[in-house]
């Protein structure tokens, strides 16, 4: 009782660190982690070296591959490669089916590309389609948010998923493959709810001009960036299935290598090149869209981190021994990961730091929950991320991205943008029950 007591005192801290404080998470999960080896009564030395492994051992899986995937979205942005894409997304589903055509093109834009950029790249697109059609603002606003945050929480290359799935020790081939599935089917519900519930709220709005870029690249070049590392990463999970039994030929080598998630990522960097008109220190300079990129992954990177020296200390402090029975006893597997991202995401507000705290919390938790076979480890990834989607209000910058750039008032953003949250993340949970008992 004395480890949980001290982890519940450790995860309240964090919150109020967060959220209270407006302490940056990265300090608060390390302050938070220290704090929890003393009160468990860890020695020092092993205090100091859960802090050096912790870190360590998890940037040297996912630091790089963190900095890749924010690299790739961000030239697609800057490049216009992401409207080229979202604008044929639209032309192929029509304006008639103007919810699902935003839901889709959030849906994928937001693999590679940040929610928060890809809705203020895709709001003027969206008001005017909305205008043109006589479809509600408002119905296609929260169609566009759900899909956005679907894959945001669920599918690599974006970041929180990668770091869940990092820390846990997932393939990430499985996660992609699965976290596709799971983030579509979970999104049924969702644009129900836009189109039925939320479609029936009034937002008055003014359609402006689409600002666009000069020279747009072809949609092929801007697929590439994309699908290419996607690939290439669920080739090789395939291919490494112990059934199949193929030869160690040189065709395997390659593929092997170029489908770690780092090699394909770097990858995808390279072929995001050829999106750019030129190739200038717009493009290379520390000011540049690379210099963006360094200045926005280094935080996700840090907290990265420090959520793995939790994970570390915790799995050190040999709480997994006390608390073998009481989990024996509640047999709720996936739905421990699920709540308690629920609950840290609706406390702090940010999904990806929900995402990497969870992840670290439960990593040492995992036998003990009856998840450590490989199919389990990816389900509780894409559980973590459920949770994580619950639920967007007034303490996430997305929850303020939509409003304010919408127009909406707070009561508006909480009836569409913190209730549609809320219905995504437990229709996913209950998309990924569904799937263990057929699977299991």
């Amino acid at each position: 009782m004395t480890y949980l007591f001290a982890l519940i005192i450790a995860i309240i801290f964090l919150i109020l660190g967060i959220v209270k404080l407006k302490i940056h998470p990265f300090f608060v999960l390390l302050l938070v982690a220290i704090g929890y080896g003393f009160m468990t009564g860890m020695e020092v030395n092993l205090i100091i070296e859960s802090i050096n492994s912790g870190f360590g051992d998890l940037m040297g899986k996912i630091g790089l591959i963190i900095l890749f995937g924010v690299i790739i979205g961000t030239i697609l942005e800057k490049s216009g490669g992401a409207l080229v894409i979202a604008t044929h997304i639209l032309k192929v589903i029509g304006e008639k089916s103007i919810h699902l055509a935003m839901m889709v093109t959030g849906y994928i834009l937001s693999i590679p590309v940040f929610a928060d950029s890809a809705f203020l790249m895709m709001n003027p697109l969206n008001k005017a389609l909305s205008h043109k059609a006589g479809a509600s603002f408002a119905g296609t606003t929260g169609a566009l948010a759900f899909g956005l945050m679907a894959t945001h929480v669920m599918v690599p290359p974006t970041p929180g998923p990668i770091a869940a799935a990092g820390i846990l020790g997932a393939d990430l081939g499985h996660v992609i493959g699965w976290g596709l599935l799971v983030s579509a089917l979970s999104l049924t519900t969702c644009y129900w709810f836009a189109k039925r519930i939320a479609s029936k709220i009034v937002i008055p709005y003014n359609v402006e001009p689409i600002t666009k870029h000069q020279r747009q690249p072809t949609l092929w070049k801007s697929l590439l960036a994309i699908l290419i590392p996607i690939i290439l990463i669920v080739i090789k999970s395939v291919l490494d299935y112990p059934s199949l039994e193929l030869n160690d030929s040189i065709f395997i080598q390659i593929i092997s290598f170029l489908g770690t998630p780092v090699i394909a990522l770097l990858v995808g960097v390279l072929l995001s090149l050829l999106l750019p008109e030129r190739l200038d220190e717009k493009v290379f300079s520390s000011n540049g869209w690379i210099g963006e990129s360094l200045r926005t992954a280094a935080p996700i990177i840090l907290i990265t981190g420090a959520g793995g020296i939790f994970g570390k200390m915790i799995q050190n402090s040999g709480i997994t021994d006390s608390i073998t029975t009481l989990f024996t006893d509640l047999n709720i597997g996936l739905f421990f990961p699920f709540l308690l991202a629920a609950c840290l995401k609706t406390a702090q507000g940010s999904s990806t730091v929900a995402l990497i705290t969870t992840a670290s919390i439960v990593a040492p938790m995992m036998s003990l929950l009856g998840l450590d076979d490989p199919f389990s480890v990816t389900m509780t990834v894409l559980a973590i991320g459920a949770g994580s989607a619950v639920m967007s209000h007034a303490n996430d910058s997305f929850f303020w991205v939509i409003t304010q750039i919408t127009g909406m008032n707070i009561k508006q953003g909480n009836q569409i943008q913190t209730v549609g949250t809320l219905i995504l993340g437990v229709t996913a949970m209950v998309v990924i029950f569904i799937i263990t008992l057929v699977m299991v």
